[in-house]
């Protein structure tokens, strides 16, 4: 109705008026001011939200949520992130456009509703996330008056921090994980204990110990880079002889108290490779292999890598 009136018939050649008559036509003008005041508006439209997916769906203590994110208008070269209420995990790219975050969850944490901050492209959204409480196995240790533990060494605790640490960016395993030795199953992860009868609130046994028989072979679970080796020799009192398998993407392998090794720093190794024996080296009361998985510097339970496919 507004073009109509402010403008004649003869005039009507683009959307409704001519051009040329603008500077003459003060209804016209108005018009055109009009015309421009919607572009604004139009190219502020918001852009596609976020689209996150968060497996297991019912998570409980020890697991790993994974956290995959779908960005359709990625242009400005920055992964997306994931925050909790402690840290900031950063999610990797796994195919365009497609990113996907580890978060670790530790029995030592309470379960409840937690909040993931997912941020990416300018974009943010919530969830809440309701992880599971989990029972674990309880042990009651009694040590003898004037029983002195063994002490790691600062380079010790050094080397093991600086490779639990690591997020390289690559994702090296396919399929899940493997079992590293032949023996039964010794101790579960997440054990907790009384010493003395007094509860170690910061303790939990974590990773899965195997009894294999002294020397009986040790293999990579899954395809890596061969991040760490340390020796008893070197210092290495409380891990005794030991190998990392940095997986990439924050997941890491630590295999303990070995009697060989059979790899050394740089190497990249595949599912199945031998990469080392059992032993009873560093702080071990017998032979057996314990072996922790770490996602982002945090020890989560391996079971579940071992019985799905985590990609």
């Amino acid at each position: 109705m507004i073009i109509e009136n402010s403008t004649s018939s003869s005039n009507k050649k683009l959307l409704g008026f001519d051009v040329k008559s603008l500077t003459a036509n003060r209804h016209a003008s108005y018009v055109l001011k009009g015309i421009f005041a919607v572009l604004p508006l139009t190219l502020a439209l918001p852009v596609d939200a976020l689209q996150v997916k968060v497996t297991p769906t019912n998570p409980k203590l020890g697991d790993t949520l994974s956290v995959e994110i779908n960005l359709d208008n990625s242009e400005n070269n920055t992964n997306p992130t994931v925050t909790t209420s402690k840290n900031t995990y950063p999610a990797f790219e796994m195919t365009p456009h497609h990113y996907r975050a580890f978060v670790p969850t530790t029995p030592l944490e309470k379960a409840g509703t937690r909040t993931l901050r997912v941020a990416g492209d300018g974009q943010v959204q919530n969830l809440a996330v309701n992880v599971l409480n989990r029972k674990f196995p309880v042990q009651r240790i009694t040590l003898p008056p004037g029983k002195a533990g063994v002490d790691a060494t600062e380079y010790e605790l050094k080397r093991v921090a600086a490779f639990k640490a690591l997020q390289t960016p690559k994702k090296y395993w396919n399929g899940v994980f493997l079992k590293p030795n032949a023996g039964r199953m010794s101790t579960n992860y997440g054990v907790r204990r009384y010493y003395n009868g007094t509860f170690a609130k910061d303790y939990y046994h974590r990773g899965l110990d195997y009894a294999g028989a002294a020397g009986s072979p040790v293999i990579a679970p899954a395809s890596g880079r061969v991040a760490l080796v340390g020796r008893v020799s070197q210092g290495f009192r409380i891990h005794g002889n030991v190998v990392g398998i940095d997986h990439g993407q924050g997941v890491t392998s630590i295999f303990m108290h070995l009697s060989r090794i059979n790899v050394k720093e740089g190497d990249f190794v595949k599912a199945g490779q031998l990469i080392g024996a059992v032993g009873s080296t560093g702080a071990a009361t017998g032979p057996h292999l314990h072996w922790g998985l770490y996602v982002n510097g945090q020890s989560v339970d391996p079971t579940p890598w071992r019985t799905k496919v985590v990609n």
